[in-house]
Parts: structure tokens; C-alpha cells; sequence
């Protein structure tokens, strides 16, 4: 699909942001067809260089990097340097977004923050990512994935109470204020087309992630509930809607309905349950957790969690056994919804996630690769007055 049909198609997002949480923002409004200017430092950001693999960290086009920076244009600038700094308003006068996800009051010290900016082009939208916002006596401190997990609440409550706190097996703090930030823009820029004035848009990656936990955090403030680990076991607290062992693995069970509990108990043979006067209900079982869980392992046992996948859920007994990465990206649910998009690199085809939802007309397509350091640097420059002479003096100045 043309990019020019999608929703954010001429929109111009100067994106200075970095490692993850900002650019995956900023590649969720690339898919959706906005112009994504990366701005990086000369040497390129240290995302590119992830030692998860030599030869691509080595292209400066690490496999995680690649993720999250497609459709995206590359523009090198120290932002040390006067004359970058004139290139960012020339670009600024004229774009739509910025966004960054430096430390609070980086940018305004560089004289490239809203009010600077504004000044230039009142329409623009300003979106600051920082792990506590602008203010408040945090607004100074770096913001970690890691650190954002264990302050927010998301470790107390993840692992199990005899291990101790686990945090989650992804960067979860990092993408959803990147999501957060996304969301924000699109409302900014809808508020836009009815008020006409930009605005400054301050994102803390703590706020976004307990933003996130909201009916944790009600439970508690509400009803005055403390939250635990529990495991691997739903927030409903049903003792059916948890991880339970197979013969091979393990099937993760999401049984939380009387109707469900009773087809689960009939799939697998084990009817005498009805009858029994320690299951008779949801409190009842919960008091007998151990004498349950025991029996429905013990006839879970006769098949690999892959056997019982299917069966369960025709029978009306939501479950999933256990899927590794490199089985869900190939599960047919995911091939028939088209969700892995294939892009062309000069190393050959990519296989990339891209937006976690569809749309009928306009939806997000990854339409290119993460583009190299620099790529786009002479067209850029060449579109706010800047001849080849001027560039190769820039350049060789090392203003980009």
C-alpha cells in the first residue's frame, strides 16, 4: 500500500530518540506513513552495535535495532555544533513532531528544547520520553528498562514468592512508554487539526508503566488489596487459570468461568470433580488448591501439552502450551494475518514484526529497512537550501 494513504502521511517527525523506548514509538507512527527524520550522532547510536551478533553489529545494523527503526530516514549531526544546531531549526521550522528521550533538560540546554523550538514553529509538537518526566525531584535521574521494572511495581508482583522478584523476559517498560509516547502524539495531532498550535508532550516511563498496571494499583488504593507474586496464576486468583504440567511441558490453563471449568473437567476425564464436596465452588477450590492442581496433572499427564493445546480449547477450556519465538513467528494464526512482514536489505530478505494491529485501508506497512548510518543525509540537507559544496563542508568539518 502507498504510504500516502496511511494515516500520518505528511507528517514530519524529527526524532532524536534512542536505544528503545523512543524509537519504538517512533516506528509505530513510521508504519503508519509518517516521515521519520532519525537524527544521531556522527558515530551512530550504541543500539546499532548490540552484541547480540558480530556481523551485524559490525554493519551497524543489530537484528534489534533493525526491529524498531524501519522507515525510518538517517540524518547525522553533533549537536554540539552551532551549525547542527541551525540545521535542526531549519528542520524544525517546518516539521510536525519532535520527539527525544534524553535526560530531562538536555535538550533545552542544547537550545533545541520546546520553548526554543516553538518559538520557531508554534504548530509543532514536542514529545520528551524520560524515565520520571520533567519534573519532580527524579526529573534528573536516568530511566533503565530494569529500573523503571523494579520501582513501578511490575517486580513485586511478577515470579514466584519462594524466588523472589522477577522481572520481565523483555524490555516491557521501555516498548510500552514508546506505545505511550505514539498514543500521545496521534492525540496531539488530532487535537491540532481543531486548534491549530502544537504542544509540549512530557512522557515518564514510570507514569506510562503504572498506567499500565491501573487495576493493580485500584486493587490497592480501592480495596486496599497488597499484591503479591503469584506465580504463574491469572489476576482472577482461579486456581484453574494457571501453568499446570503435561506429560512433556507445561500447559498454561485460562479457566475462569464455571461454564469453562466444567468443560475443562469433562475434556480431560474427570467428572467425578461435580460430585466432590471440596470443589464445589470457586472459594472451595481455592481451600483445595493442592487435591485439584493434583488432578488435573494427573490426567494432563497422558499427553504433551501440543496434544492437549487443541483439544482443550474445541472443548471450550481456553489454554496454550508453552511457545518459544521461533515457533510463534511460524504459528498459522500469525501467517494467515500476514503479522511478519518481509523487507528487502542489501543483505537479503528481513523478517520483521510490524504493527500489532490491522486496519481495513491505511493500516502500517514496513515499506523499508533500518537505513544506514547517514543514509539520508545529503537529501535532507539538500532539501533546506544546502548545495553538495556546503554539504562536503559540513561534512568535512564534522557537522554531520
Amino acid at each position: 500500500m502507498n504510504a500516502s494513504a496511511r494515516p500520518f502521511a505528511g507528517v514530519r517527525i524529527l526524532d532524536f530518540t534512542q536505544v528503545l523506548a523512543g524509537p519504538y514509538g517512533t516506528y509505530q507512527l513510521a508504519l503508519l506513513g509518517a516521515d521519520v527524520i532519525k537524527v544521531e550522532r556522527r558515530g551512530g547510536e550504541d543500539m546499532r552495535r548490540t552484541p547480540l551478533s558480530r556481523e551485524w553489529a559490525d554493519r551497524g545494523m543489530a537484528p534489534s535495532w533493525l526491529a524498531i527503526n524501519g522507515n525510518k530516514k538517517s540524518l547525522t549531526l553533533d549537536l554540539q555544533n552551532p551549525e547542527a544546531k541551525d540545521i535542526v531549526r531549519k528542520l524544525a521550522a517546518k516539521a510536525d513532531v519532535v520527539m527525544e528521550n534524553f535526560r530531562g533538560g538536555v535538550m533545552d540546554r542544547l537550545g533545541l528544547g520546546y520553548k526554543a523550538l516553538s518559538e520557531i514553529n508554534p504548530r509543532l509538537i514536542y514529545c520528551a520520553i524520560s524515565g520520571f518526566g520533567q519534573t519532580g525531584p527524579y526529573s534528573h535521574e536516568a530511566g533503565y528498562d530494569g529500573k523503571i521494572q523494579a520501582l513501578s511495581g511490575i517486580m513485586a508482583i511478577t515470579g514466584h514468592a519462594e524466588m523472589g522478584p522477577t522481572r520481565a523476559g523483555f524490555a516491557v517498560c521501555d516498548v510500552l512508554s514508546g506505545a505511550t509516547a505514539a498514543f500521545a502524539v496521534s492525540s496531539a495531532l488530532f487535537q491540532r487539526t481543531h486548534t491549530g498550535i502544537g504542544q509540549f508532550i512530557d512522557v515518564s516511563m514510570l507514569e506510562a508503566s503504572l498506567a499500565f498496571l491501573s487495576t493493580q494499583v485500584a486493587d490497592y488504593t480501592v480495596a486496599g488489596h497488597h499484591q503479591h507474586q503469584a506465580g504463574n496464576q491469572a489476576i482472577s486468583r482461579k486456581v484453574t487459570a494457571n501453568l499446570f504440567r503435561a506429560k512433556d511441558s507445561w500447559l498454561l490453563l485460562a479457566v475462569n468461568d464455571e461454564k469453562q471449568y466444567r468443560n475443562l473437567m469433562t475434556a480431560i476425564g474427570c467428572t467425578q470433580v461435580f460430585y466432590d464436596p471440596r470443589f464445589g465452588d470457586w472459594f472451595l477450590r481455592k481451600d483445595n488448591e493442592l487435591a485439584l492442581r493434583a488432578i488435573i496433572e494427573a490426567a494432563l499427564a497422558a499427553e504433551d501439552a501440543k496434544t492437549w493445546e487443541p483439544r482443550l480449547n474445541d472443548a471450550g477450556a481456553p489454554c496454550a502450551s508453552i511457545w518459544k519465538i521461533e515457533e510463534v513467528i511460524e504459528h498459522p494464526q500469525i501467517e494467515a494475518r500476514g503479522a511478519m512482514q518481509t523487507v528487502d536489505s542489501p543483505y537479503g530478505p528481513l523478517r520483521l514484526m510490524g504493527s500489532g494491529f490491522q486496519m481495513a485501508h491505511g493500516g502500517g506497512k514496513l515499506d523499508t529497512v533500518g537505513p544506514q548510518l547517514g543514509a539520508h543525509t545529503d537529501a535532507i540537507l539538500g532539501e533546506i537550501g544546502y548545495d553538495a559544496a556546503a554539504i562536503a563542508e559540513l561534512r568535512k568539518r564534522g557537522v554531520v
